[in-house]
């Protein structure tokens, strides 16, 4: 290289900083420019939806909290008064809480079903935050233990004064149809999608049956029949709790759903997954336990959650049958006198939709981190 070229070369020897984007293309306004105002449809319906949400918002945030009622002991609170205007009546939800989260359950016993919420959230924190110690132990605990524990601690017995299930209701029945139909439709479903697939006929048959049968049937009269027509066919002097009729009929129906979304997952697993498998010398059940159920699982935790939620919320069927969970509690103490006002009605019905919203939402979130978690592979 000669002289020349040698004085006017310049190479950089680092590298630039990168230069914050203008600011048009930056920030707020750069992400409502991409997202909200790129072309004229998108601009009509920003200013349509910008225009429902001034107009319903604020009207809406002053009836729940700036006019709401916070306090009060009974209906004279949440009356309005000189013409004043009375927005949402939060001194009736405070007054029926406890109703609303255990039912008809006995006033002095109410610390046994506090106890197994307060053992439940302990338990499935345990189990469901992978950094935790011992969580294979803890899941056979909360499968196995805690279930008979909370059967017991709830009923009675044993040193403990009996309630019926007729006295359980609010929140408590929410949460054991929904859970007690999430435990066992899971398992369920994993059968009943291995036996539609499998080559042994009188299983595939008993299993397309099933659930063919169950995924026909609405969930209303799943829960009649468990109701009303199942002790029709019992032997005289045979009879179940209706509680249990319920819960039952709630996790076949479950079951049955789950078993189609599992078998979506089946169905998406190579078939060079199998050949392995069966290469490494695994048996049937290996085979699944160790490789195809856990790759198939993954895919479908999509569809599994939206099953537990959907199930999460039609618990509020079991009021046709006379349980009464968190909806049917909160519609029950409607008609009582000493809080009859017009702002009841909308005040616990919103409340019922915050709490069943908190538990999907959760449910949702919590699925799309084991989403992220899981999928490191299978990112595209």
């Amino acid at each position: 290289m000669s002289r020349i070229e040698t004085d006017t070369v310049f190479v950089r020897r680092d590298f630039l900083e990168p230069e914050a984007p203008p600011p048009s293309l930056g920030g707020f306004p750069g992400w409502a420019r991409r997202n909200l105002f790129s072309s004229p449809v998108n601009i009509t319906v920003s200013l349509l939806m910008l225009f429902l949400l001034v107009w319903w918002l604020p009207p809406l945030f002053r009836w729940l909290f700036i006019d709401a009622v916070w306090t009060g002991t009974d209906r004279e609170a949440c009356l309005p008064k000189d013409g004043e205007t009375v927005g949402a009546c939060w001194a009736f939800v405070n007054a029926k809480l406890a109703q609303f989260t255990f039912g008809s359950y006995p006033a002095d016993q109410r610390w046994r079903p506090a106890l197994v919420m307060i053992a439940f959230v302990l338990g499935l924190a345990w189990v469901a935050i992978p950094k935790m110690p011992r969580r294979r132990e803890g899941i056979w605990l909360m499968l196995t233990a805690f279930p008979i524990l909370t059967f017991w601690v709830l009923y009675g017995g044993l040193g403990l004064p009996v309630v019926e299930t007729s006295n359980w209701g609010g929140l408590l029945v929410t949460l054991v149809v929904a859970v007690t139909g999430i435990v066992a439709s899971l398992p369920l479903g994993i059968l009943l999608a291995l036996g539609r697939r499998s080559k042994l006929p009188f299983i595939k048959i008993v299993s397309v049956v099933f659930i063919e049968v169950w995924r026909g049937v609405p969930l209303i009269t799943v829960l009649f029949m468990a109701s009303v027509m199942l002790p029709l066919f019992l032997p005289t002097g045979v009879n179940f709790d209706k509680l249990l009729r319920a819960l039952i009929g709630v996790a076949l129906f479950t079951g049955a759903y789950m078993a189609e979304t599992i078998r979506g997952g089946l169905q998406a697993i190579p078939k060079g997954q199998y050949e392995g498998a069966a290469s490494l010398g695994l048996s049937y059940w290996q085979s699944m336990r160790l490789i195809i159920l856990p790759q198939a699982l993954k895919i479908v935790i999509p569809g599994i959650v939206n099953s537990f939620i959907s199930l999460f919320k039609d618990t509020s069927l079991v009021m046709i049958i006379g349980l009464y969970d968190l909806l049917g509690s909160i519609q029950r103490n409607f008609s009582d006198a000493s809080w009859s006002t017009p702002s009841i009605a909308p005040t616990g019905l919103i409340f019922a939709a915050a709490v069943f919203w908190v538990f999907c939402f959760s449910m949702s979130r919590y699925s799309m981190y084991m989403e992220r978690k899981l999928n490191t592979g299978r990112k595209r």
